[in-house]
């Protein structure tokens, strides 16, 4: 009796675990300033609002075939690998152990003679069993960790592809600006061109002077500078487009001309919707990493616990060849196995300490990724608007600069003027028209910045 409250006693004292507590919280949803509107749902596939097929082709390949995919599917192999792992660790594992040795038998231990002081043959055949029963739930703690990090590493790669489709969007808005660009100085240099001939024909005849030819072609080629760096832009976007898609150089030349209505409407709220971050992929990672670093900590608080195992093994031994296979050389044993640990020099102490700092290390990585995707979504949403009013006032200044261009034409075709003055305005004209193209594809691109901060119709099915 006194030798089983001795066993009780020590065996409770082997599970006293210290305390470890974690120091970090999740930052609470009514902390944010999120609006109890709904938002409007976005599709997956949102980029075909703009109503280009061949974009809808180029993010198709991306995704298909972009080697930046490739780690994200690595590490869900590796996780779902662990999960297997973690699963043959809680069931029975079954050997067999098989030995045979010419060795010479000591005279002065356990075998007698004939036996002991001979050389013959020493062989065993055993079938082990050995079964952790994991009463404590240690094992079942590691299979939920697994999990867990299984699911974060599905929803990377769901934030990997919804990041590889904006870059693709956002780099083919780049490409439809440079061919806006290139369009608007094709327009001017045609239009300059025209009019440095008619300066020509003016200065034979002696109506103008060769500062107004010299002005003229100051003209003509100040635009064609923007059409070569128009062109340079345009190469830069398809071969950015090629990298994307994971292809060679080849993959640019059958990118044609785009064909984006750049002003078409996405679906986007007004206001920080209350679901926000249940839309964003990578919030789901980050949560599923506070589960998985969750169940470690469990993992490390179990492993004060004792250890049950049970054991059996059944096979033959015996002493000859010629006794391997007899009947009464078999041999049979069952029973349980206990590990506790009583003295580790802190060993346990410190793996929990770890455990419960990688806890808080993945909630403090949580909250830092919530408080940055409301900001994202809130910069986002900011910039749209701007923009927008941005847009309006630039393009009164296009006008207002044609409109001067025509009346000082009107004017130096009256003789009133010399063409040193339409100089300026011209200049100022392309610039406010390349301008004006630059806004229209910064409020494309930033329509699509927050389509992506409001998670890029994510949701919780995708894996």
């Amino acid at each position: 009796m006194k030798t089983a409250s001795l066993l009780i006693a020590v065996l409770l004292g082997g599970c006293a675990i210290p305390a470890s507590k974690p120091m970090v919280a999740p930052v609470s949803d009514t902390a944010l300033g999120l609006s109890p509107d709904a938002a409007p749902t976005i599709a997956a596939d949102w980029w075909r609002g703009f109503g280009d097929p061949q974009l809808d082709r180029l993010v198709g390949d991306a995704v298909a075939g972009s080697p930046s995919l490739d780690a994200a599917l690595a590490r869900i192999a590796q996780a779902q690998a662990v999960v297997a792992s973690r699963n043959a660790d809680n069931g029975p594992d079954v050997t067999l152990d098989a030995q045979e040795q010419y060795a010479r038998l000591s005279g002065r231990y356990t075998i007698p003679p004939p036996y002991g002081g001979s050389t013959r043959f020493v062989g065993s055949t055993v079938a082990n069993l050995n079964w952790n029963l994991d009463l404590f739930g240690r094992q079942k703690a590691a299979i939920a960790g697994a999990r867990a990090s299984v699911a974060a590493a599905s929803l990377d790669l769901a934030a990997a592809r919804l990041s590889l489709s904006g870059s693709v969007v956002q780099t083919y808005i780049d490409l439809e600006r440079a061919e806006a660009q290139a369009t608007i100085a094709t327009r001017t240099i045609a239009t300059r061109e025209n009019s440095l001939r008619l300066v020509n024909v003016r200065v034979r005849n002696q109506l103008n002077s060769k500062l107004d030819a010299q002005a003229a072609t100051t003209l003509v080629a100040q635009a064609r500078q923007a059409l070569l760096r128009a062109q340079a832009a345009q190469v830069l976007a398809r071969n950015a487009l090629a990298a994307l898609a994971g292809r060679g150089a080849d993959y640019a030349a059958t990118i044609a001309a785009t064909r984006l209505h750049l002003d078409a409407a996405l679906p986007l709220p007004q206001v920080l919707p209350a679901d926000l971050l249940a839309r964003r992929a990578d919030i789901g990672a980050a949560q599923a990493r506070i589960a998985a670093a969750a169940a470690g900590r469990q993992v490390a608080r179990k492993a004060f616990y004792p250890n049950v195992n049970l054991a059996a093994l059944a096979g033959f031994q015996a002493v000859g060849l010629g006794n391997l296979l007899s009947l009464d050389a078999g041999t049979v044993g069952a029973g349980p196995a206990v590990h506790l640990p009583i003295f580790d020099n802190g060993r346990l102490k410190a793996d929990l300490a770890g455990a419960t700092a990688a806890l808080d290390l993945a909630t403090a990585d949580y909250n830092d990724r919530v408080i940055g995707a409301v900001r994202e979504a809130a910069d986002a949403m900011s910039r749209v608007a701007a923009l927008s009013a941005d847009r309006a006032r630039q393009r009164e200044v296009v006008r207002g600069f044609s409109e001067t261009g025509r009346l000082n034409a009107v004017r130096v075709a009256s003789g009133l003027d010399s063409r040193l003055d339409l100089v300026d305005n011209d200049v100022r004209t392309l610039e406010a028209e390349q301008a004006d193209a630059n806004l229209a594809a910064n409020a494309a691109q930033q329509r699509v910045a927050l389509v992506l901060a409001l998670g890029g119709g994510f949701t919780q099915d995708i894996r």
